[in-house]
């Protein structure tokens, strides 16, 4: 859950939450539950919060109506009234001791913010620990921790260190006899990536991977997001500000909170190469598919799960030349989640680099118990086993998610352009239509198809038709009244020309016009 104002307009709203996060734990019967102030790839003088449940994932969807109830409660009496409600609609005990883990990012607003969510907790009487400046995949990570310690299936050390660690050795176990060749530069978005991935390459050592930092003015005002970081790359397809290209290097992006990931280099024609969240689940499936054959572990039901803003190219790559599924999810991480949990290892990737990799508990079980009948079977379940480690699975983590990439890279001795070669992205264009009213608009088929307004769907797939690799799809934006218009096709002229036939469709039909002759 993830909620987006103006930073300095949000102390009630995280008073509030502290209270409620509170009475999650406390019908959790006393587990973890995270809190991290963050506004993720917003600009800086947003802020936001979410809550995080206690195996590290998003917060249950049935509490995120609570969410919205307790913020928007007018009044004492009214807050109280809902907090009332809540209580008894869950069975909670109220006797039970809450416990809260919680941290920030970098924006101004968050010590302001913090204090504000102490204020609530206190309240609350809960038990807390502030992790202060991380990451949110971190705090996912450490909530995960806590509450799987001393079992059997206990998850890592709760602290900055304990994760720098386990992903470090795991890293180092994958990359062991193939080093990565050349520096990475990483954009961190002038945020709280900068400070943390800094701390990760040292744990990790520069002689197993060497990190050069751009973006890392995390003290200077007005700096954060701007014109730089993972969703600034991803929608301009450009380098960030900040950092000079030079042909054949390697380059990768975070996101304010690092939570996004996508890489990027210029040819040596000097062209720019994006290679974003589609481009990273076709690599990993390829490289566990290619562990899982090579371990004899066939049975294993490996699939990727993406949204309809994924490439074609990719979706059709993945199903015909790697021969694995590939499921549609609603847009949205928990959607994603959800979906990848059902194969025994699940890889899931939104365009915008927000991704991860699952190991069914069964599976990662069968794979400790394994019993090689070769070399080769030993050092492919070894792999598929340091993999899980360096994998961040609670949630998607930049992080994370570049040493997977640089270790798959070093593994087949590719540079970023052979990883592009593996298939053709098709031209793409995202526009927004603002509308009045958003709700008039409805899907189905993972939000590909329209139900609602009846007859645009007709006038859609008709005028898709007429272009050579043509698709496009529209839905209702989740956060303003805006419709998000998606197209593809075989060239940039072409899918310009879709892309803006079909926002006009949306917006005649937005006015209650219909199609115009």
């Amino acid at each position: 859950m993830l909620m987006l104002h103006r930073g300095a307009q949000m102390e009630s709203v995280v008073f509030r939450m502290g209270i409620l996060a509170s009475l999650r734990s406390m019908k959790e019967f006393g587990k973890a539950i995270g809190v991290m102030l963050t506004a993720s790839h917003n600009k800086e003088e947003d802020n936001g919060l979410k809550l995080i449940d206690p195996m590290g994932e998003m917060l249950k969807m049935s509490w995120e109506g609570y969410c919205t109830q307790v913020a928007n409660a007018e009044s004492t009496e009214d807050l109280v009234a809902v907090l009332k409600n809540i209580v008894k609609e869950e069975g909670i005990n109220t006797n039970i001791k809450a416990k809260i883990v919680y941290g920030c990012d970098t924006r101004p607003t968050a010590k302001m913010l913090v204090a504000a969510l102490e204020r609530g907790l206190e309240a609350m009487d809960a038990g807390t620990t502030n992790y202060g400046v991380v990451t949110t995949p971190q705090l996912h990570y450490f909530v995960c921790c806590i509450n799987t310690e001393n079992t059997e299936r206990a998850y890592g050390e709760p602290t900055v260190d304990g994760y720098n660690k386990k992903l470090a050795k795991s890293f180092q176990k994958l990359v062991e006899h193939c080093r990565p060749k050349r520096a990475l530069h990483v954009d961190c978005a002038n945020g709280v990536g900068a400070i943390q991935v800094e701390k990760l390459a040292h744990a990790i050592g520069k002689d197993y991977l060497d990190v050069v930092i751009h973006n890392a003015e995390v003290s200077v005002e007005n700096r954060l997001n701007v014109k730089c970081g993972a969703d600034h790359v991803k929608t301009t397809q450009s380098a960030p500000l900040g950092v000079p290209m030079v042909p054949g290097e390697r380059y990768c992006s975070f996101d304010g909170d690092a939570d996004r990931l996508v890489y990027y280099f210029l040819d040596e024609g000097k062209q720019f190469h994006l290679l974003d969240g589609d481009r990273i689940a076709s690599l990993v499936a390829m490289y566990i598919r290619d562990l899982l054959e090579t371990a004899e572990l066939r049975k294993f039901n490996l699939g990727v799960v993406q949204t309809a803003y994924a490439n074609g190219s990719s979706t059709r790559y993945i199903r015909e030349s790697l021969g694995l599924p590939v499921v549609m999810a609603n847009t949205g991480v928990k959607y994603l989640h959800h979906e990848a949990e059902k194969f025994d290892i699940g890889v899931y990737f939104e365009a915008n680099g927000h991704g991860t990799i699952l190991f069914n508990p069964k599976t990662r079980d069968m794979l400790h118990a394994f019993e090689p009948q070769s070399p080769a079977q030993q050092e492919a379940v070894e792999k598929l086993l340091a993999l899980r480690d360096v994998i961040n699975e609670t949630i998607g983590d930049a992080m994370s998610d570049m040493l997977v990439v640089e270790a798959i890279l070093a593994t087949k001795d590719w540079c970023l352009d052979d990883w592009n070669q593996t298939y053709t992205g098709l031209p793409n264009k995202l526009m927004k239509v603002t509308v009045k009213d958003r709700s008039i608009f409805r899907t189905t088929n993972a939000e590909q198809t329209l139900v609602q307004p009846e007859g645009l769907q007709d006038m859609i797939d008709q005028k898709v038709e007429r272009y050579i690799n043509g698709r496009s799809f529209v839905r209702p934006s989740g956060t303003e009244d805006a419709v998000r218009v998606y197209a593809e096709a075989s060239t940039s002229d072409k899918v310009d020309e879709l892309a803006l036939g079909v926002a006009q469709l949306v917006y005649d039909y937005a006015d209650g016009v219909g199609p115009r002759p």
